[in-house]
């Protein structure tokens, strides 16, 4: 894959990036961008895990579903659109659902950097818990559901979190263990918009921006520019 332009930009840090190994935790509507943003940023080593299918009510939010992958698997589908886009990348998948016990399968192999873009909160607990006891870095997106304005996006310490219930879980948690280590997240400071459905609203902008910016503060960490 052709990375010149990122090149001019950051010269031979280039091979800093290449050489990690991230994990991505759900292909949804911020993983599937966060995806493709270190794919085209030119990480060479990505393991994805998803247990879901394509669904019609993904498309309006999800990179890698379109009308012509519904019902299929969605690592497949995101390892066959990274693949077209980086031919050489290690790709691997895993068509699973996590919880908190299998979750520790995916550790069996060195890996650089978390990024967790999934809605279990049993799983993001343990996520975070897994990251502090084996010195692996994380960035975890909060919720983008019923959100319209991608601007009031920020990467921020769990601890300084507002308006978002699955921060305040997991900043109960982090204060209940005594995790003084920072866990970056991407969180929104709007408040979330009430309608009179029990299905959470969504647009394609407010997880996309979230997965880029996830995406973002990865690889600017991996060649020691620090933006959070």
């Amino acid at each position: 894959m052709d990375l010149c332009r990122l090149e001019l930009l950051i010269g031979d840090k280039i091979n800093l990036i290449k050489n990690k190994t991230v994990l991505i935790i759900g292909i949804g509507g911020v993983g599937g961008y966060a995806l493709e943003a270190i794919t085209r940023a030119g990480v060479n080593n990505i393991i994805i895990v998803d247990g879901d299918t394509i669904s019609s009510s993904n498309i309006n939010r999800q990179i890698i579903c379109n009308q012509n992958n519904i019902g299929k698997n969605k690592v497949d589908e995101a390892k066959k659109r990274i693949l077209s886009i980086n031919p050489n990348c290690n790709i691997k998948t895993y068509n699973l659902f996590l919880d908190d016990v299998n979750v520790h399968e995916l550790f069996n192999e060195h890996i650089d950097y978390i990024m967790d873009c999934c809605d279990t909160i049993k799983v993001k607990k343990e996520l975070i818990r897994i990251a502090v006891n084996n010195n692996i870095k994380i960035i975890s997106s909060m919720g983008t559901g019923r959100k319209l304005n991608p601007l009031k996006l920020t990467i921020t310490d769990i601890r300084k979190t507002s308006y978002d219930p699955i921060a305040k879980i997991l900043r109960k948690m982090i204060k209940d263990e005594k995790i003084t280590k920072k866990i970056p997240v991407v969180t929104s400071t709007e408040q979330s918009i009430k309608t009179n459905s029990k299905t959470i609203g969504s647009t394609p902008f407010v997880p996309g921006v979230a997965g880029l910016m996830m995406a973002s503060y990865v690889i600017n960490d991996m060649i020691g520019e620090k933006i959070c």
